[in-house]
């Protein structure tokens, strides 16, 4: 690489002035340094509050301005978008909750009406089952008496035939005695008066 000297030259100037402009220069705030001025911070410097106040009015007055007209009414609008979706809900959870109380209403009034009907179907199926029963009994005892009656009818047949046949079986038997007895034979009129005789 050629270097001229006029570079050369020029880049000594430049490098002796960037040094006494170091020596001039604060090393820490970066600011030229003032013999006859004190050190003080910049924000505590009283000479700067005027100008320190008038910022803090703008940005003050900016933050107010971005607030009360762009955050504040979309802050505004989500609360009453929300509120009425939160309004709409309960009315529908209401509305849900009194369809329920409705649903369940006429659930007891139907179970109630069914009890009730089952109640009315029991006493009734009890009342047929009842009459039927009585009229069963009835008809049974009827059949039993007839049949009582039948039978007292039939013994009574049976025992007058008996009684009947005993007479007659009694006239031989006294025929017969009396006659191997004393070897006289005995008259059938003798022998049923004879009968009679004992029975009376």
């Amino acid at each position: 690489m050629f270097v001229t000297t006029a570079y050369v030259l020029s880049a000594t100037a430049v490098e002796g002035a960037v040094q006494s402009t170091e020596a001039e220069v604060h090393t820490e705030t970066g600011v030229p340094h003032d013999a006859g001025h004190a050190d003080v911070f910049p924000p505590f410097d009283a000479t700067q509050y005027p100008s320190q106040l008038l910022w803090l009015a703008i940005t003050f007055g900016a933050f107010y301005f971005l607030v009360s007209k762009l955050i504040s009414p979309r802050i505004g609008s989500i609360i009453e978008t929300r509120e009425a979706r939160i309004a709409g809900d309960l009315a529908e959870a209401k509305r849900m909750k009194d369809e329920a109380d409705a649903a369940v209403a006429r659930y007891e009034q139907e179970l109630a009406a069914a009890r009730a009907k089952a109640q009315g179907i029991a006493a009734e199926a009890r009342e047929v089952a009842k009459a039927e029963s009585d009229a069963e009994r009835r008809q049974l005892e009827a059949d039993l008496a007839k049949k009582i009656s039948e039978a007292e009818t039939s013994i009574t047949a049976i025992k007058t035939a008996a009684l009947g046949e005993v007479s007659s079986v009694a006239q031989d038997a006294a025929s017969e005695i009396v006659s191997r007895l004393t070897g006289v034979s005995v008259n059938p009129g003798e022998a049923a008066d004879a009968v009679n005789a004992v029975k009376g």
